[in-house]
């Protein structure tokens, strides 16, 4: 196993998904305790925010992708949907609370037939992708044509203001509280994971290469995170 060192939190590109799949798989079980401590309880704001996008009819099959825990399959169980998790860290699953259906399964070989699911959504997780393209194309084989995704993710606000403050604690205050309660080489990684997050413009024009139409961006609580709601092109 190999552990980030202090001046390289972010492991080699091509050990990016072992590393990252081991990293959730130690930081699961105070995973949603962390969540609701460092966001000051927004994260739940966000991701009701999400469920609310996806705008599906009552008991439409919506995909959970990363689900970890099960917050977003949660909310979406509540909101009449019928969610499916899918994550690739057991970790996360072993730890998950929500009655969804389960699959422990790769984000680029969803296990799931053509234009089969109703909605599909993705919390901060984007980022951990080895390679984002194949992931939205994987996203859109799936998806009924019209359909809905949603994409949750941390952001850089605009203001100048708020981004100091932001930047000092999501990577100064963020790693040492991961290190208080869990693991900080974890918490050290996330806030640098965001630099693999595609330019704005750039993030946009691969939704829309990857079978999607109607791409809009949603900038939560200042700017420091993000939502990207996207249909999938009619045939």
């Amino acid at each position: 196993m190999r552990y980030f060192q202090k001046k390289d939190p972010l492991p080699p590109f091509s050990e990016k998904a072992i590393t990252v799949k081991e990293m959730f798989d130690r930081i699961a079980p105070r995973y949603d305790m962390l969540n609701r401590l460092m966001t000051f309880g927004l994260d739940m704001r966000w991701r009701k925010k999400t469920v609310r996008s996806i705008k599906t009819s009552s008991y439409g099959t919506v995909l959970d992708i990363a689900c970890g825990t099960g917050d977003l399959c949660e909310s979406l169980r509540k909101s009449k949907a019928n969610p499916i998790g899918l994550d690739f860290s057991r970790g996360m699953l072993n730890s998950f609370n929500s009655k969804a259906p389960l699959i422990n399964g790769d984000a680029l070989k969803i296990p799931l037939r053509d234009s089969s699911v109703d909605g599909v959504t993705c919390g901060f997780a984007l980022r951990n992708f080895h390679d984002i393209h194949p992931f939205l194309e994987e996203t859109a084989r799936i998806l009924k044509p019209g359909a809905r995704l949603a994409l949750l993710e941390v952001d850089e606000p605009k203001n100048a203001f708020i981004k100091a403050g932001h930047s000092f604690y999501f990577n100064k205050v963020v790693p040492f509280i991961g290190g208080l309660f869990s693991d900080k080489a974890a918490y050290s990684y996330l806030p640098h994971s965001v630099i693999y997050l595609p330019k704005e413009n750039e993030l946009i024009e691969m939704i829309q290469s990857s079978g999607f139409k109607n791409v809009k961006k949603f900038r939560l609580t200042g700017g420091i995170a993000q939502l990207l709601i996207a249909e999938k092109v009619e045939n």
